[in-house]
């Protein structure tokens, strides 16, 4: 019976040891993020040196990241919204908050900058900085040249809200966001109003302005303009200013002859944070922790910007960062042209259906 015991016991610390190591190799992380928008060797080397199983999924607009976390249920143990987006959603119980025992590299986070990211996520509670940056003008040089002349102003929104200039530059292409958070107050700071508008009167001018210009539009689209600009599809876009870095270099390397260029206007933009956060439904909570910690590195997020082309708030990164970002005005502003930037803020409900009613609008082009 004693030999019978020994077996048994034998048999079940065998089988509790199996289980064990079934329940290590099933750790997993899903992650949702923007369409190319990570160092692809980064999520790679988290999963091979950690064991955990990691997928990987991309959107194209915060619209559609919303809709997937307000149902309650995303499916994902971390997501990347944009900053005002962040804001409501914390109101809105979507996000956990962080548990910062588990995230040692915290520590090199610029406090300046996590000072301005509070305004959209309160103590910093919520939300792990990933980059910033502005929405600018990405353009082809030569093709700019050949429809506007030597003196293109393309260091201004007048290349895009001038008609006499937009409706010459529409043989060669001219793209934009599919982003009415980012395109709106664009065009409502460049008439003179607040970006952060909430009247009636002012979208009805927004729109107006938007209208005026919307057949020289290709298409609006938040992720398509990348490579097309690249392959010189289109001469011209309203984009993520890191975009443009990343995708000129794309085209250098495919040596296909076509230059892509880029400039934050003088009358200024917005700028933005994007963050890494954890959902409320998340399956995954240690993990998404380690990998967040893993970001945090001075190291890999030097790397990661050094790929993407946009500056991170990781202090300790700055000395590892390529000169052509950390000193590039067009990537990380100047302190002269920080002066004309704005930070765009959540609207009221009824404001934000207000814009979303006149994007439909634009979009459609009636």
């Amino acid at each position: 019976m004693k030999k019978i015991r020994t077996l048994i016991g034998a048999a079940l610390c065998g089988t509790a040891m199996l289980a064990s190591a079934a329940h290590a190799a099933e750790r997993e992380l899903r992650v949702y993020n923007w369409a190319d928008y990570i160092l692809p060797s980064v999520p790679k080397d988290f999963a091979k040196s950690t064991g955990i199983k990691l997928t990987w999924d991309v959107f194209d607009t915060n619209e559609s990241l919303e809709a997937k976390l307000l149902t309650g249920n995303s499916g994902y143990d971390l997501v990347v919204p944009s900053n005002t987006f962040l804001d409501t959603q914390i109101k809105a119980g979507v996000f956990q908050k962080l548990d910062k025992s588990k995230l040692p590299n915290w520590k090199n986070l610029d406090p300046e900058l996590l000072k301005l990211m509070a305004t959209n996520d309160p103590g910093n509670e919520h939300a792990v900085p990933y980059m910033y940056g502005t929405v600018i003008i990405g353009f082809n040089p030569a093709k700019v040249k050949e429809a506007l002349g030597a003196d293109a102003p393309v260091d201004s929104w007048d290349l895009i809200f001038k008609e006499e200039n937009i409706s010459k530059l529409k043989q060669c292409g001219v793209a934009m966001l599919d982003s009415p958070g980012d395109i709106m107050p664009i065009a409502l700071h460049y008439l003179g109003l607040n970006p952060n508008s909430t009247k009636k009167a002012d979208y009805a001018k927004a729109t107006d302005l938007m209208m005026k210009i919307r057949p020289n539009i290709a298409y609006f689209h938040s992720a398509k303009y990348m490579t097309d600009i690249a392959n010189g599809n289109i001469c011209v876009a309203v984009g993520y200013s890191g975009s443009f870095y990343q995708f000129a270099n794309r085209a250098k390397e495919a040596g296909n002859g076509v230059v892509v260029d880029w400039r934050l206007p003088k009358e200024g933009a917005p700028l933005w944070f994007d963050s890494f956060a954890i959902p409320a439904s998340a399956q995954n909570v240690e993990e998404a922790h380690e990998f967040l910690n893993t970001l945090l590195d001075p190291q890999v997020i030097a790397s990661t910007s050094n790929f993407l082309g946009y500056p991170n708030p990781n202090k300790a990164a700055l000395p590892l960062m390529k000169v052509e970002i950390r000193d590039n005005a067009g990537l990380t502003p100047t302190a002269e042209a920080q002066k004309t930037l704005y930070v765009l803020q959540p609207l009221p409900q009824k404001a934000e259906r207000m814009r979303t009613r006149a994007w439909t609008k634009i979009k459609s082009g009636t």
